[in-house]
Order: C-alpha cells, then structure tokens, then sequence
C-alpha cells in the first residue's frame, strides 16, 4: 500500500547520509510526531520536524523558516515511520524551493543501514 506513496527503497544510502552530515552538507530530518520519537527514538544527528509543521518550519521565506532550511542548496533527507510522510515531505519542500530533497524511507531504513539511534 505505501508503495503508492512512493515510499519505496531509500535513494540515498546511510552512509552518504552520514558523510554529508558530518561535512555539514546534509541535513537529516525525522517527520514523526513526538509520540513515535518517545516509543522508537530518533536517528542520532536528525532535526525533528513534524510533518504538520514542515511548510512552516521549512519554507525559506517564512518567518519562522529553521535555520537549517535557508540555505536551499543544502541537500535535506527526510525519514518517518514507513516512508509515506517522507515522500510528501520530498515533494512539498521541492515546491518550496529546495534543490535536492531524498527521501531516506523510514527509521528501519536508517537502522538497517547502520545508522545509530538516540532515546528522546
């Protein structure tokens, strides 16, 4: 059923995640609520941006635009729970200008890479 969605196999590795996040040259971002933060945890070095707060948060021309979302340039990589909000997420911040928006998937997608996972 996600497949609908286009939440299918993450595009981007973990690894490459990794590497842009210690370059400073990605931003990893979870969309889950705080809810599935609190019973999973997150993956260690993402942003949390709810996906109801993602326009909001993320549009470089809003006040209230993150500081990690006004350089459009900066390739942004979004994970949920199945990769459903992700692939959402890709598309609504690719309107609002973003250049290289991935979608990683979900949270198995970036423990199953070997990405570390943090409690909240």
């Amino acid at each position: 059923m996600f497949g609908l969605f286009g939440g299918g196999a993450p595009k981007i590795s973990v690894e490459e995640v990794k590497d842009g996040m210690s370059k400073g040259t990605v931003v990893l971002v979870d969309l889950r609520d705080q809810m599935e933060l609190h019973m999973s945890g997150t993956a260690k070095g993402a942003l949390h941006v709810p996906f109801q707060e993602l326009k909001v948060k993320c549009d470089p021309n809003s006040p209230a635009c993150l500081p990690e979302f006004k350089d459009t340039a900066t390739t942004k990589v979004l994970y949920c729970a199945s990769g459903a909000r992700s692939s959402g997420g890709v598309r609504l911040l690719k309107s609002l200008g973003h250049k290289d928006v991935q979608n990683l998937g979900g949270l198995h997608d970036w423990i199953s890479g070997g990405g570390e996972v943090r409690n909240v």
